[in-house]
């Protein structure tokens, strides 16, 4: 548990306040019908995100920040359906600037952020950009597969990262 500054909106007006950052648990957004548990994750053995395998849970890079630490937090989870069921992320393409999600900790501590744009990758395309930030501020990127399926592949034709800042703390 690490003691960071963040903004507390109160009203209209903002206010410093010290939150403890805590591994995320689980996230919710109503703007996509979506409440999920989130298990941290490493790299793979070819230098990728590793990702859950659980098609309705969520995968956060645990070598990068936590959600509402200063820098990318990375959330990645699945598109596409397994065993007739949807995944967790297969709706991450209609969220739009404005709309907010929320990351919680075991505690139940809320951080919520409010999406600020979107960006299509292939899936061998530099994304560094989406690992980092030196801006100062909170970030969480939101990553799922989209587009058509690849059979040789076996995978889709691109990578959806949806962008957003932090703008509330609640406990």
């Amino acid at each position: 548990m690490i003691p960071v500054q963040a903004d507390v909106v109160v009203g209209n007006s903002v206010a410093p306040a010290v939150v403890a950052i805590n591994p995320p648990m689980k996230l919710k957004s109503s703007a996509i019908n979506v409440e999920a548990a989130i298990n941290p994750v490493g790299i793979t053995p070819t230098g990728n995100m590793d990702i859950d395998e659980n098609p309705k849970e969520l995968a956060w890079y645990k070598l990068g920040p936590k959600p509402g630490e200063k820098g990318s937090a990375v959330i990645a989870g699945h598109y596409g359906w397994k065993d007739t069921v949807p995944s967790v992320f297969n709706d991450l393409n209609r969220l739009k600037k404005g709309d907010t999600i929320s990351t919680y900790d075991a505690a139940g501590h809320e951080l919520v952020f409010v999406v600020v744009g979107t960006e299509l990758y292939a899936p061998t395309q530099d994304a560094t950009n989406v690992f980092r930030s030196n801006d100062g501020k909170a970030h969480l990127n939101l990553i799922t597969c989209q587009g058509s399926w690849n059979n040789s592949a076996r995978t889709y034709s691109e990578r959806l990262v949806v962008f957003t800042d932090l703008v509330q703390t609640k406990s």
